[in-house]
């Protein structure tokens, strides 16, 4: 039976750094931890609709989300053109490191936070 690969959850500061972390899951009481270690308390944070977010408010944060279901990607909500709220820069992140890792398959979980951290 194979080994369940623990899920990579990531975010981004605008104009900041990638903080990507090994979770054993993603469940709210995993992932808030770590957005407490990363996150100042106040700040606004976009999410996708991902269920496990809806506490974010909850939790002392500005949250603003995209449904992605239902096709929206990006939200101008204040009409002057520049669609602020989007998850784009994170999705952009996820669309470069999986290909980038698909030709070193058989990296093991050990392994992986070392090609992470490379890329």
């Amino acid at each position: 039976m194979a080994s369940e690969k623990p899920p990579v959850f990531g975010m981004i500061q605008r104009g900041g750094e990638v903080v990507i972390n090994l979770l054993k899951n993603v469940q709210k009481a995993t992932i808030k931890p770590f957005i407490e270690k990363t996150v100042a308390i106040g700040s606004l944070i976009y999410t996708d609709e991902y269920s496990i977010y809806h506490s974010l408010e909850d939790w002392g944060y500005e949250h603003k989300s995209v449904c992605h279901s239902k096709h929206e990607y990006a939200r101008d909500e204040d009409g002057d053109g520049f669609y602020e709220v989007h998850v784009n820069t994170m999705e952009g992140f996820w669309s470069l490191l999986r290909p980038w890792l698909r030709p070193h398959r058989g990296i093991s979980q050990e392994k992986l936070p070392l090609y992470l951290g490379f890329f």
